[in-house]
């Protein structure tokens, strides 16, 4: 088995077998299906962000960490027996082909929501779910912003959708209402549900605006922590402590921070 082989995917497939043989590397030989998962969700995530740089050499970089997951996950599958990459690629091949009609057979589908359509229902025939629920197990695996928009697609794809984004304002303060309602009463299961409403709606409102929620709110995320470091260098270039500032002070350095990233 050699490490120095040709073809970058039968090397890389040889050096995982390496890491997980007798002798190999101890971390690698510890991991489980189960204890990768932590791992799959961060080098994916990475690749976003990799994404979002626009650079493709680090795009690369992260895509090929991405990649050692199901190449490992194969590698510890095939030590039982279960399923290897082979397979993996042969069942993902196949998979394809039959959820293609429209190019690899006579089937017609000249949109883009005809073509998802026709996924769904091959998808739902081949699971034998087509007596379930149309949104059982959708997305039951992904972040709860990802999962609620997926779950509001397919809904929308019966025509169960708002024709613009007008009504989801409406909605928006409806839900807000309910919320402070649920406050005032000091109710706290009623808050929870009344903010998981809420943040149903906002995600609501991010697809009828063409906005992925997550990235939106990633990117909310960032902002926040450059505009925090910023107010951290500035009460420090004060001659003061975060920890030390009345709230008043922070606000004031936090808006000061505000006006200047939007002025620049």
């Amino acid at each position: 088995m050699s490490l120095d082989h040709p073809d970058g995917l039968t090397r890389l497939r040889h050096i995982v077998h390496r890491l997980r043989a007798p002798g190999g590397c101890p971390w690698d030989m510890e991991q489980t299906h189960e204890t990768l998962i932590p791992h799959v969700l961060e080098e994916a995530y990475e690749v976003v962000d990799a994404i979002k740089s626009g650079n493709p050499e680090l795009i690369c970089e992260e895509l090929g960490d991405l990649l050692l997951q199901p190449v490992l996950h194969a590698e510890i599958a095939s030590e039982t027996g279960a399923f290897d990459l082979d397979k993996m690629a042969h069942g993902l091949s196949e998979k394809l082909i039959r959820r293609h009609p429209h190019v690899f057979g006579e089937a017609s589908a000249a949109t883009s929501d005809a073509v998802l359509t026709q996924w769904d229902a091959i998808k739902r025939q081949e699971k034998g779910t087509q007596k379930e629920g149309m949104l059982h197990g959708v997305g039951s695996g992904l972040p709860a912003l990802m999962r609620g928009q997926k779950l509001q697609k397919k809904a929308a794809r019966v025509g169960f959708d708002w024709p613009d984004a007008g009504p989801v304002f409406g909605k928006l303060r409806e839900e807000i209402a309910e919320l402070e309602e649920a406050v005032a009463k000091g109710e706290t299961a009623a808050m929870e549900e009344e903010l998981g409403d809420l943040l149903f709606s906002v995600v609501n409102l991010a697809r009828k605006l063409g906005i992925d929620s997550e990235p939106a709110l990633a990117a909310a995320n960032e902002k926040f922590v450059r505009r925090f470091h910023a107010i951290e260098e500035k009460l420090t270039n004060a001659g003061k402590k975060l920890g030390e500032c009345t709230l008043e002070e922070m606000d004031a350095a936090w808006d000061a921070v505000k006006r200047e990233s939007k002025g620049s």
